[in-house]
């Protein structure tokens, strides 16, 4: 019998391209911060991010950071506390709603972020008014735009899952629904709510469109400001960033192995 996949020799292949396409771009973006006005390799603009000397050019990133770091804290917040329960709610409850729920929780992706900001322009109106004009609030808006995201990730879990024998069960044993799904339910979707997770902090790290057109000053728009003066420090950066987001995902994986060999 003909085999349907590709060779050994083809995924091969296919691994080196697919891992030179990002691997490339990285290690020129590396080389380009190391190179010293004599043509060799240094890591002097990498110390002198930690410069105090040098530290008043490139506030604004630190700035940028801090806040695009409590902005991902209050998105996944709104992922694992509003998202989540909404989702087990629907799928053990109303399931006949199921399709339209995930209709509107994956329609922001197929909206450009400019359109999105010309929508939340008089909420965010309101919002300054009520709760101010802090960057945090923009939590919101990437509340939104990481719902397709998050939302895939959960329910892979979700249908993994048996929820509705795992919740009949625990309520037969007089469970209350918020421990059913803190302590019996949660568990069991931890793996997806980890890349929730992630992918929640990576688009926020990785989000300019709409904090640009909002005003808020975050990670993206702080590295724009910073790179008319200094082209390096925004690239050190953008390493910095995906070293941090690669971390994460090596956490998670650990995290999500140690769930499996405890089941098994």
């Amino acid at each position: 019998m003909n085999r349907l996949g590709p060779s050994l020799a083809m995924r091969w292949v296919i691994g080196v391209v697919v891992c030179a396409l990002f691997a490339i771009p990285l290690l020129s973006t590396l080389l380009y911060t190391l190179r010293d006005p004599e043509g060799g390799l240094s890591f002097a603009r990498w110390i002198a991010l930690f410069d105090p000397a040098q530290s008043a050019a490139i506030r604004p990133i630190w700035i940028g950071l801090g806040n695009s770091l409590v902005l991902a804290l209050v998105t996944v917040a709104i992922v694992l506390l509003l998202l989540a329960p909404t989702m087990i709610l629907v799928n053990l409850r109303f399931p006949r709603i199921r399709p339209a729920f995930e209709f509107a929780a994956l329609l922001p992706i197929s909206i450009p972020a400019i359109v999105l900001v010309v929508g939340l322009t008089p909420i965010y109106l309101q919002i300054g008014r009520t709760l101010g004009t802090g960057t945090w609030t923009l939590a919101f808006a990437y509340g939104v735009t990481v719902l397709p995201f998050a939302y895939r990730s959960i329910q892979a879990s979700i249908d993994a899952a048996d929820l509705r024998t795992l919740s009949e069960a625990a309520r037969s044993l007089g469970a209350s629904w918020p421990v059913v799904v803190l302590k019996v339910l949660a568990p069991n979707l931890r793996q997806g709510l980890l890349a929730a997770s992630l992918l929640s902090i990576a688009v926020v790290l990785g989000e300019f469109t709409i904090a640009s057109l909002l005003n808020r000053q975050v990670f993206q728009t702080a590295m724009v400001v910073v790179q008319k003066q200094d082209p390096y420090a925004p690239a050190i950066f953008t390493l910095l960033a995906l070293l941090f987001c690669f971390a994460l995902l090596l956490v998670i994986g650990r995290a999500a192995r140690g769930t499996g060999k405890a089941r098994s």
